[in-house]
């Protein structure tokens, strides 16, 4: 008689088991809070800890919560959840039109035939292609803080690396894991950086010498790993742990491989090239200069009048061409505008989620779809995508339950008094250890910026450790750890769209994550003995 086989559980199994563990914990654990303060960093109030302020209070022991804490976590991330439904709703209209999978069959159509040349034969065109994708989203997330932007691109690089050959994994090591791997290594993101050394009292950006020999080594790891584990997916499909589930994708865009065909351009398609275009020109005459700001530096660009002008040129051969590749140039045309908006105008999930709404309807039309089919096929986008807006929602509840118990604050207290007499290396490491730890549970960076960084100074400072060397431990332990943190709504929300599970998807990264963890704490090491511009 053989053993019943191991079934790994629901991504929601996992989650709700989390909470039930965290209710637990608030019978056991003491109640305590720290008194809390209000400071301006870079013109913004944050609510920061008040050294040595620790106290005990009342503990709130949580039992009937575990069921309200779904509720709870949806109020905490609505903007997340919203979001999700938004960009699946859009992208399925998109799909029904079959331009983005058309798209990629044909530009790896035409990556193939540089195959001829000697130099894309040695290297590999799929191999340049993951570099440049990977250089990229690592950059934004460097500059930027790029992070919940990346459950828009999941649906484009899954998609994309299945026709390669690789796995749903591969699509999302691209784009994800690119991003918070520089999103870890940040040389100007003002969401981690920024603030931190706001309320460390440190010049904004200062440092940013070492700090980009962190980002280019860590980059270059993320690259390395992704590049063999693609080449294994490629050599032995069936041994990814992704085979199966990946059924889905693989049907897709087998559809697509065997229909050759190409839709012509209609009236309805020349009329939504001319309303963007319209709307694109009144941007330009409007607002012909954008002030685009890269950490602390601002530059005034003619970015509108060059959109537009990108556009009405790109936009009348690609209508002339078919309606496949007009709405292609639709999506060029987003990915350049959620950019600007994010560089320019401040935008965040609303505004980018707005964006990803339009691009759809306006797909819609130009498909030459009737307004009642695309309101279906929004609806049904939603449906789809449901089960991760769901879970995303449940994960919220985790916090919430510590938090009502009164118990998270006594849990940062008792991890802050392994500092001890630990020395300056000891002192580093516990620091690191501690912003690791704490990512698990509170995922926002700016965030846990307020909560340990005021207090992680003032012992940097005793211990004679770098307020810098301090920034740059949070910086690090704030990022590797976002690819396995469960409280995490961009993480279950990719894992959500590219429907792999959460226990695959941990089974996976976490050997990937350990050696990141490790060389971040070795990166941490060189500006205690050296001296570095900034530490």
């Amino acid at each position: 008689m053989t053993k019943p086989k191991f079934k790994i559980p629901h991504t929601f199994t996992i989650v709700f088991s989390i909470i039930v563990v965290c209710a637990v914990l608030t019978w056991i654990i003491p109640g305590g809070e720290f008194e809390r303060q209000t400071v301006m960093v870079d013109g913004h109030a944050r609510n920061v800890v008040v050294s040595d302020s620790y106290h005990h209070v009342q503990n709130q022991p949580q039992t009937w919560q575990v069921f309200t804490a779904f509720f709870k976590g949806f109020e905490r991330t609505a903007n997340i959840i919203v979001f999700i439904l938004m960009i699946g709703g859009a992208f399925w209209i998109m799909n029904e039109t079959n331009a983005i999978n058309k798209g990629i069959y044909l530009f790896l159509d035409r990556t193939q035939k540089m195959q001829k040349h000697k130099f894309f034969r040695a290297v590999g065109v799929n191999n340049l292609l993951i570099i440049a994708i990977m250089l990229m989203f690592s950059l934004f997330g460097s500059v930027f803080g790029m992070s919940e932007e990346t459950i828009a691109f999941i649906v484009i690089f899954v998609p994309l690396a299945i026709s390669m050959g690789y796995d749903s994994i591969t699509g999302v090591l691209m784009c994800y894991v690119a991003a918070h791997v520089g999103f870890a290594g940040a040389m100007l993101n003002p969401f981690t950086i920024g603030i931190a050394q706001g309320l460390s009292g440190l010049p904004t950006f200062s440092g940013i010498g070492y700090r980009l020999f962190c980002w280019i080594l860590l980059t270059v790891v993320a690259i390395v790993f992704t590049l063999i584990y693609a080449d294994w997916v490629k050599k032995n499909p069936q041994k990814s742990i992704m085979y199966g589930l990946d059924q889905y994708w693989r049907d897709k865009t087998d559809e697509v491989s065997t229909d050759q065909s190409v839709t012509k351009s209609s009236l309805s398609t020349w009329i939504v090239y001319a309303l963007v275009a319209a709307v694109l020109v009144f941007c330009a005459v409007k607002m012909p200069r954008t002030d685009i700001t890269v950490g602390m530096g601002t530059r005034s660009v003619i970015l509108f009048p060059v959109i537009a002008a990108c556009y009405v040129i790109l936009g009348f051969f690609a209508v002339r061409k078919s309606v496949h590749h007009y709405i292609l140039v639709l999506l060029l045309l987003t990915i350049v505008s959620l950019v600007t908006g994010v560089l320019g105008y401040g935008w965040y999930v609303m505004e980018i989620a707005g964006l990803f709404f339009a691009m759809g309807i306006a797909a819609g039309f130009a498909f030459n779809l009737k307004l009642d089919r695309i309101v279906r096929l929004f609806l049904e986008g939603c449906k789809d995508i449901m089960v991760a807006a769901l879970v995303v929602g449940l994960a919220g509840g985790i916090i919430v339950v510590l938090e009502d118990g009164k118990i998270i604050d006594t849990i940062l207290y008792a991890i802050s008094q392994g500092f001890g007499d630990a020395g300056r290396i000891g002192t580093t490491g516990v620091m690191y250890v501690v912003q690791n730890l704490l990512n698990l549970i509170i995922p926002s960076g700016s965030a846990k910026a307020a909560l340990t960084i005021p207090m992680m100074a003032e012992w940097s400072d005793l211990m004679g450790v770098s307020r810098q060397l301090t920034v740059l431990a949070f910086q690090f332990g704030d990022g590797f750890t976002n690819m396995i943190t469960p409280t995490s709504g961009v993480l279950i929300g990719v894992l959500g769209v590219a429907r792999i599970p959460y226990a695959k998807w941990f089974k996976f990264v976490w050997k990937f994550l350990l050696a990141l963890i490790i060389l971040g704490f070795l990166l941490l090491l060189p500006p205690l003995f050296m001296p570095f511009a900034g530490f």
